[in-house]
């Protein structure tokens, strides 16, 4: 009965955001390496608040970008199977509060407390789901219909809660990563749409609802009539 009376006052954001045994918080400025590439897998982490990108690097240099994480993500799964060294590096896109998690800690917490268990199994289906989205995505969309999905997708539309249009700086070299293109097919088609108001970008990207006419139809023309289905 004392374990049911602590399993129902067990708060998950609170685990997940104070520091305790096995946990600890981490303060991060923009650029900093959360971990590399071949770094001991031996703990998980949740981002409290703020951005990260997740990279592989092959043995030519070339790094491709994997996923960009926001608020209230989890990443560094693989320690839970036995994975010992990253198969990946992440690094931050901005100010970031994460908490880290040691490998053994988690498991102990996801035996124990199903709220949190229930949480984190919600997380891998909806990860699970992202990728196989992602896959189809480079599989049969254009390169067009591609960078306007990642951009809406890091503005939070579609998820719960408020879209937050206006991105943390994120250069083209990385978007054009992300999608499987180049820098200059990215510079292109991000012109397009700013030509077309549906993104206003200067510096800074501001996300526009009316981006979603790019992911619903098969791209956009050079004039506005397109967005109303017209050819």
């Amino acid at each position: 009965m004392a374990k049911m009376q602590k399993t129902e006052a067990f708060d998950p954001s609170v685990f997940l955001a104070k520091a305790g045994t096995g946990r600890k918080n981490l303060k991060l400025d923009a650029g900093a390496v959360v971990y590399g590439q071949g770094d001991p897998c031996d703990a998980i982490f949740y981002i409290q608040h703020g951005k990260a990108k997740i990279t592989v690097a092959a043995a030519s240099g070339k790094e491709a970008v994997l996923s960009i994480l926001g608020d209230g993500d989890f990443f560094g799964e693989g320690c839970l199977t036995g994975h010992p060294l990253r198969l990946a590096s992440v690094v931050t896109m901005a100010k970031s509060t994460i908490m880290r998690i040691d490998k053994a800690e988690m498991i102990n917490e996801l035996k124990q407390e199903p709220l949190l268990s229930a949480m984190f199994i919600t997380h891998l289906l909806n990860r699970n789901s992202r990728i196989e989205e992602d896959l189809v995505d480079q599989l049969f969309n254009s390169s067009e219909k591609r960078l306007a999905r990642t951009l809406l997708l890091l503005a939070n539309f579609g998820k719960e809660g408020k879209p937050e249009p206006v991105l943390a700086k994120i250069s083209q070299e990385t978007l054009a990563e992300m999608i499987g293109t180049t820098r200059s097919r990215v510079s292109f088609f991000m012109n397009k749409f700013r030509r077309l108001g549906l993104i206003d970008y200067n510096g800074s990207i501001k996300v526009n609802s009316s981006l979603l006419s790019v992911v619903l139809n098969d791209g956009v023309s050079s004039d506005r009539k397109s967005l109303s289905g017209g050819r």
